[in-house]
């Protein structure tokens, strides 16, 4: 057929072909053999350089997202900068109030005495009264008070309120209440008072935070 494809003159072509002359090959064969060096050297490409090009551009390209992300929250911190200085304000006054309801190290013992005070003066006896040791936290420390006093209904539940609005912070735990044999009732609580460390206190945690850290 004219005009059309003559595969038994290509197959020809290819038969008998002298590896030692290409440049004698029918023209079928020189682009068949070109074509295919062509696609070898693609291939070997791709598999040599050009897919490790392709995951490096990748991880730029997540960099990049990132990159985009965190300066977008940057600029919005910015934007938001006096407002975040005045919640940090409101903070540190808040914080600040606190801590004034923590007494320090000089002022426990008149805390104590508050406390005792507060009982007697609803006519409440005590039974026991025993401070613990500390328990030392981070930036404050826990005496807990072990006490059992003896008194009305009334007098006990009004005890109850004066230690909660006392200008310090006295929380009062495992509270257990029964009959006493007098006909009253007999509370036994563990009160505990918080003072906060100074300076040297605090700078001592740290450092005996950081030994631990170093033995683990």
């Amino acid at each position: 057929m004219k005009g059309g494809i003559n595969f038994n003159q290509i197959a020809d072509d290819f038969r008998g072909l002298d590896p030692n002359d290409p440049g004698a090959w029918p023209l079928v064969p020189r682009v068949a053999v070109l074509v295919g060096l062509l696609a070898l050297a693609l291939v070997a490409a791709w598999w040599f350089d050009w897919s490790s090009q392709m995951d490096a551009l990748e991880q730029q390209r997540q960099e990049e997202i990132k990159l985009k992300e965190e300066w977008t929250g940057k600029k919005r911190q910015a934007v938001n900068l006096d407002e975040y200085k005045k919640q940090l304000a409101e903070i540190d006054r808040q914080f600040g109030a606190l801590l004034k309801q923590l007494p320090n190290r000089t002022e426990m013992e008149g805390l104590l005495v508050e406390v005792n005070q507060a009982g007697r003066g609803r006519g409440l006896q005590f039974d026991l009264w025993k401070p613990g040791a500390e328990g030392m936290k981070e930036f404050y420390a826990e005496l807990p008070i072990a006490m059992r006093v003896v008194g009305g209904y009334h007098d006990l539940g009004n005890f109850v309120s004066d230690v909660a609005q006392l200008p310090r912070i006295v929380t009062l735990r495992d509270l257990f209440i029964e009959q006493s044999k007098e006909g009253g009732l007999k509370m036994e609580a563990n009160a505990v008072t918080y003072r906060y460390l100074d300076e040297e206190e605090v700078a001592k945690q740290r450092r005996e935070k950081a030994e631990k850290d170093k033995k683990k």
